[in-house]
């Protein structure tokens, strides 16, 4: 049981630093922030979670049983990530390729203390067993010193995969292509240190300053850190609602508004960028027509764009309405991974992507978030986001993009150091 109490506060800057920086002293932290984007669907204005009563944390034999059973029983808030190798307990799949991260596959926490921001006050929901702590730790808060500690400016970032291997692996994700055995496959490269000692927190701020995304999540689970400016949102529940919102074609920011906006209006007609989200929300749609009621599933937005502080994203909103007998995590399960990270067909994609792609992908093109006590949930998608094995002292960073026939090389390689640029700013 929960004791459940609200406050009077104005989520500013300095509010979220002080938070942040009291939260910094529990080994089980999940900050999930909107940065006040008015995105379709979203409700909070930021959540955080702190200090693990229990916890699950696994490999991806039986994940999905293993995590329905522990949020079946629970009954609680549960926070924490699906790495994108689960895909080989959805499907007969294998993940061989090098991982520097050694990331459990799976790791979700119970808290005993959530704090649930509006624009206009906090909702804060204490296990029973600490609910005398609730006065004192919001005193703590508001009398937290905020730290000026930055990331020394000396990480030196290597890429696991050259430019001419890129664009070899590439020609050959276009053979697979121009053969039919797949029509679009998201290719992925990484960028990473070893030996490096940061600050997480610090580098969070940073790229969330920068690029103050709708879905900015600060996770630490002991030693292991994803610090996420996600700007896509996976899958909500709400209630029997299902949504997800998949990204798909992107274009930068021009400092003159004029041209920016033109950018904007190249963007929503780019033949290339609508058939790649057309073809990304027809999967979702047919995802969701695995665990929805006949005929409930709709497109509520097709390729609308939605403008960002260094990039325009096109984005489509696809929905349905859950059959009954479906659990939470069956519904996650029935459709996972996320389109917009594998291709389509989904497994023929995913298998070409591990045959090309140099690291194993862990959290990164997973998902992080939650769930509540009455089986609601919501989940982005992990990218444009650093993450970092304390204990391994080994960052890493992701990006990739669609390839489809229309794609040429150099502009996709160019595309990948655009969004690589946020991430790469802060650490070097």
């Amino acid at each position: 049981m929960r004791y459940i109490t609200s406050k009077t506060c104005k989520l500013t800057p300095l509010l979220k630093q002080k938070i942040l920086a009291w939260a910094s002293q529990f080994e089980e932290v999940a900050w999930l922030d909107s940065n006040e984007h008015l995105q379709k669907h979203s409700h909070h204005q930021a959540i955080l979670a702190v200090d693990a009563f229990t916890a699950i944390k696994t490999d991806v034999y039986n994940a999905f049983e293993k995590l329905d059973e522990y949020q079946t029983v629970t009954k609680d808030w549960l926070f924490g990530y699906l790495s994108y190798d689960l895909k080989n307990d959805v499907e007969a799949l294998t993940s061989k390729n090098y991982d520097g991260l050694n990331f459990p596959d799976l790791y979700f926490f119970q808290p005993k203390k959530v704090f649930l921001f509006s624009e206009t006050d906090v909702e804060i929901h204490y296990l029973n067993m600490v609910d005398d702590e609730v006065e004192i730790d919001w005193e703590a808060i508001q009398n937290t010193k905020v730290s000026e500690e930055s990331t020394p400016k000396t990480i030196k970032i290597k890429l696991r995969t050259s430019k001419d291997n890129y664009a070899s692996k590439v020609a050959k994700m276009l053979e697979h292509i121009e053969r039919g055995d797949i029509y679009e496959a998201n290719f992925c490269q990484e960028f990473y240190a070893e030996n490096t000692n940061m600050n997480p927190l610090a580098v969070f701020e940073a790229l969330n300053a920068i690029s103050r995304p709708p879905f900015a999540t600060f996770l630490k689970l002991d030693a292991h850190f994803v610090l996420s400016a996600s700007p896509e949102r996976y899958l909500k529940k709400t209630g029997a609602s299902i949504i997800s919102q998949p990204i798909k074609g992107t274009a930068k920011r021009l400092e003159d508004p004029k041209e920016d906006a033109k950018m904007v209006i190249h963007l929503a007609n780019d033949p290339k960028e609508r058939s790649e989200n057309i073809m990304i929300a027809d999967l979702v749609r047919n995802d969701l027509s695995r665990i929805a009621k006949k005929g409930s599933v709709y497109v509520e937005e097709l390729c609308k764009i939605y403008t960002f502080d260094q990039v325009h994203q096109m984005i489509s909103t696809i929905g349905c309405e859950a059959e009954t007998g479906f659990s939470p995590v069956q519904i996650i399960k029935n459709t996972y991974p996320m389109g917009s990270m594998t291709g389509a067909p989904k497994v023929s994609a995913m298998k070409i992507i591990e045959t090309l792609e140099d690291a194993k992908r862990g959290v990164y093109s997973g998902a992080v978030g939650y769930f509540t006590p009455t089986g609601d949930f919501d989940f982005n998608v992990v990218i444009r986001s650093i993450l970092y094995n304390q204990t391994k002292k080994y960052v890493s960073f992701s990006v990739g993009g669609a390839i489809t026939a229309k794609s040429n090389i150099e502009a996709e390689y160019e595309e990948c150091l655009l969004k690589a640029k946020a991430m790469r700013s802060v650490l070097e």
